[in-house]
């Protein structure tokens, strides 16, 4: 995916605007395994994700959590650690190997002077994550487990073949044991 059509997409920008910020995005190859962000980092970019699998997760006392799984077409940072510049809570590893384009948190300062209604922009854009948020917290307390899988399946079906399945299991808030049962009862 071109990452001017996805600036365009997401923060709704006429394509002279797009063609203002788009340089500010830098091309990265990222190695399977390599972290985007390391435990108690501070995020200092925002970047798109072209191709490739990443996964933000945390260790807590007892076990990992895997919070999130995404691949081409997301943005993945940890939000709260770049716009407030403190420690992240998430690691983010990638997956697969993988081709991204960072914006650096010194070149997004700009974005006000290069797009006068950026701060309208960049609401939206946040309010689009607190959605999404909101959605996947709603799904979780009022799916079932096995109604949360099949959701999840039904939308990210590639990702059964190329993420460990603990990682899925941990991201829909089960064991990998409860995983495989319901797996088995549903035939996927």
């Amino acid at each position: 995916m071109n990452i001017e059509a996805q600036l365009q997409q997401v923060f709704d920008l006429p394509p002279q605007q797009v063609r203002k910020i788009s340089p500010y995005f830098v091309e990265e190859q990222m190695a399977k395994g390599m972290f985007f962000l390391g435990q108690g980092q501070r995020a200092d970019r925002l970047s798109f994700v072209a191709s490739g699998l990443f996964r933000v997760f945390a260790q807590t006392e007892s076990k990992e959590v895997t919070q999130w799984i995404g691949g081409s077409g997301y943005f993945i940072t940890d939000l709260s650690s770049f716009l407030f510049d403190q420690p992240g809570r998430w690691q983010i590893q990638a997956l697969t190997d993988a081709k991204i384009f960072s914006l650096y948190k010194d070149d997004y300062k700009h974005f006000e002077a290069l797009i006068p209604e950026w701060n309208v922009l960049e609401k939206r854009f946040i309010a689009k994550c607190f959605m999404i948020l909101e959605k996947r917290v709603f799904d979780f307390i009022s799916l079932s487990a096995e109604e949360r899988y099949l959701h999840y399946f039904e939308q990210h079906k590639a990702y059964f073949n190329q993420v460990p399945l603990q990682y899925i299991a941990s991201v829909l808030g089960m064991t990998p044991e409860t995983l495989s049962r319901i797996r088995s009862k549903v035939g996927s």
